[in-house]
């Protein structure tokens, strides 16, 4: 009974918060202008990106971006890959305050949802950015981190960092924008305090869709005192965007039963379907704000509901890896992509097929992540 009445208080309790603030014109279209830009990574390792910046995605939405490299690690590409180019966007044609001119460095998500959902569930280990030589002030105390997010992003340094830091010497007024979508969020973020708190780079803002939890309450402490997350009182103004999407299961994973936490800056898209309008998103307050996707990680929800995808051997598989059965896996097909567009296929325009969610049966959705298993 007193659990009963308990549920029932917090109902009761969220009912009546405080709407949380919206976001502004130019931060809307910003944001919307960045999920188009990371969702061009997703042309490497598929048809590829030429320069100045052609591909078979979006490039040409972007005549003033020049490509200055790409790269690609591990097995298959599904280590890390990603580029980084040169936006020269003149401020009298600027569509957004985040193109007057920027240095772009793009993260590719993986391409299979269930590998997504597998490389989730590993073990966090030891979070060390930057060894050896890094300053007190920057020490990141009883820290954890997702192995192979870290690991992603010790391979890709190679590439990134010294291209980076010659195109500071070049351009040293320009900010450096870091985007991922999905597993490339993560690494995006790793990139991010390196840069910062090592190589000594500022003026740096990171955005992310959809990017899932990086390590223990230690290191979220971290990425908050880094980039301010917490100090920040006009939240619009936060260096760091951390997006998240209605019914998107990955921004909760690894799930907080593993000791997996969530970091502030979240900025949240309530509608459920393509596509929000600027008042469909709206700025999220502290760490795990349950007006936000927060509000989605119950251990009540969703258990009552389990689709023929759990029957078949990857559901067992993923059971047996300790996936929360809470987590609804057909919601990875559509919300985990439905960032402004739907993102992860490189065809013009983005997604060319007709992807309705009241329009592929449950079966249907079981048949293609066989297909990717």
């Amino acid at each position: 009974m007193w659990l009963v009445l308990l549920g029932c208080l917090l109902q009761a309790a969220a009912a009546i918060a405080p709407p949380l603030p919206g976001v502004s014109p130019d931060l809307f279209a910003s944001l919307e202008r960045l999920a188009r830009l990371v969702d061009i990574t997703y042309c490497i390792g598929n048809t590829g990106i030429v320069k100045p910046f052609s591909c078979l995605s979006r490039c040409a939405e972007f005549p003033n971006v020049t490509l200055s490299r790409t790269w690609s690690t591990g097995l298959f590409m599904t280590d890390s890959c990603g580029y980084i180019a040169v936006d020269e966007t003149p401020a009298a044609t600027a569509v957004d305050i985040d193109s007057h001119g920027a240095i772009i460095v793009a993260f590719r998500g993986t391409y299979s949802v269930a590998d997504t959902v597998l490389d989730l569930s590993t073990v966090p280990q030891e979070y060390v950015p930057y060894p050896g030589d890094g300053s007190p002030a920057h020490k990141c105390t009883n820290c954890t981190v997702h192995m192979g997010f870290f690991k992603a992003w010790q391979s890709a340094k190679e590439s990134v960092i010294p291209e980076l830091i010659q195109l500071r010497r070049t351009h040293p007024d320009k900010p450096i924008h870091l985007v991922g979508h999905s597993l490339g969020g993560a690494v995006a973020c790793l990139a991010a305090l390196e840069l910062k708190t090592t190589v000594g780079l500022d003026n740096i803002v990171v955005t992310t869709f959809g990017e899932p939890r990086v390590g223990n309450g230690g290191l979220v402490d971290f990425i908050n005192q880094i980039f301010g997350l917490n100090d920040e009182a006009d939240m619009a103004k936060r260096s760091y965007r951390r997006l998240t999407h209605t019914n998107d299961p990955v921004p909760l994973l690894p799930p907080g039963e593993w000791g997996y936490k969530s970091h502030a800056g979240e900025i949240h898209i309530t509608k459920s379907d393509l596509s929000p309008a600027q008042e469909d998103l709206q700025l999220c307050e502290g760490n795990d704000d349950e007006r936000c996707s927060a509000g989605q990680d119950s251990t009540s929800q969703s258990l009552t509901r389990v689709t023929e995808f759990y029957e078949s051997v990857a559901a067992s598989q993923l059971q047996k890896r300790g996936f929360p059965t809470r987590l609804k896996l057909w919601q990875l097909f559509f919300a985990h992509r439905d960032y402004f567009w739907r993102l992860g296929l490189c065809f013009p325009g983005g997604d060319p097929f007709d992807w309705g969610r009241n329009k592929m049966s449950e079966l249907d959705l079981v048949d293609v992540e066989n297909q990717e298993l």
